[in-house]
């Protein structure tokens, strides 16, 4: 579902450039739209939240600040992040003149995804044409007045494309990493990471093992074991409740992972942990009274 505002024109008066449709949504994780085909153009920003956009076997994982393009007659997909749904508006457009001031703005020859730091005044500009819903002369000319802004608030820094080469791979590793903090106490498994990220589990794998050198599977795991060492430390949770807490099912699948990669059951390494810190607080101690 989406909670949408939207204004559908059906006159004409303008030939060379005029509006069909524009509204602003705020999704629901996953929600999609198409496979399907638009008769006019469509051009989207992005306000909050990220999510993708396909075209044909070409994949586009897009967030805030960014937008793209979607032309007359091509099948399309588009499609809010599970974790972190889009909120974005839309301008829907055509005439005689719109391949020429797309092409203006950097928008043409396959180029449909962009970048512009204008988000309040673009918001702003659709937020206006959707007061506007007389159907007056006024009303026409000044709807006409805001789509020739919201292409002028475009052309002021818009940036064509997508990231590209190294930034590209540091954005997914970052994207990534930052799921696995986010969800580790989920039960998430690598694909879900790759579907966060948008690539699939082999360029996944390549990536982590290139940039952190180790596979997302050991990374996961390590996370989990790493706050579970500080919960057994500094808690007194019980190893059924630090299980759950760190994404595992039962006590016994944490303490059989946990014994795997520590080389200590949980329940001793809390104990030998707990006695450390006794000392090292002793230690500490003594040593402020012979000062």
């Amino acid at each position: 579902m989406e909670d949408a505002y939207v204004l559908q024109l059906s006159n004409r008066k303008f030939s060379e450039l005029y509006l069909c449709c524009c509204g602003y949504s705020k999704c629901e994780p996953l929600h999609s739209f198409g496979p399907a085909v638009r008769p006019d153009y469509l051009i989207h920003y992005i306000l909050k939240g990220r999510g993708r956009y396909s075209i044909g076997d070409t994949q586009y994982c897009l967030e805030a600040g960014q937008g793209f393009l979607i032309e007359p007659n091509v099948l399309t997909f588009y499609q809010a992040d599970a974790y972190e749904p889009w909120e974005y508006l839309w301008l829907g457009f055509n005439g005689a003149n719109v391949r020429e001031y797309l092409r203006d703005i950097g928008l043409d020859g396959g180029k449909l995804i962009y970048r512009s730091g204008h988000a309040p005044e673009l918001k702003d500009t659709v937020i206006r044409m959707l007061q506007d819903t007389t159907g007056s002369l006024t009303s026409q000319y000044e709807r006409q007045s805001l789509l020739y802004s919201f292409f002028a608030i475009l052309s002021k820094d818009i940036d064509i494309g997508p990231l590209k080469g190294q930034e590209v791979e540091n954005v997914h590793i970052s994207r990534a990493v930052e799921f696995v903090r986010n969800n580790y106490f989920n039960a998430i498994r690598v694909a879900d990471i790759a579907k966060y990220v948008c690539v699939d589990r082999t360029y996944l794998y390549e990536l982590f093992r290139r940039y952190l050198h180790v596979s997302p599977q050991d990374y996961l795991t390590n996370y989990r074991l790493t706050r579970a060492s500080e919960l057994l430390t500094l808690t007194e949770l019980k190893l059924e409740e630090i299980a759950l807490s760190c994404g595992y099912q039962s006590a016994y699948s944490f303490g059989k992972m946990f014994k795997a990669k520590r080389g200590i059951s949980p329940a001793k390494f809390r104990m030998k942990n707990r006695s450390e810190a006794k000392e090292h607080l002793k230690e500490y101690k003594d040593s402020l009274e012979n000062l």
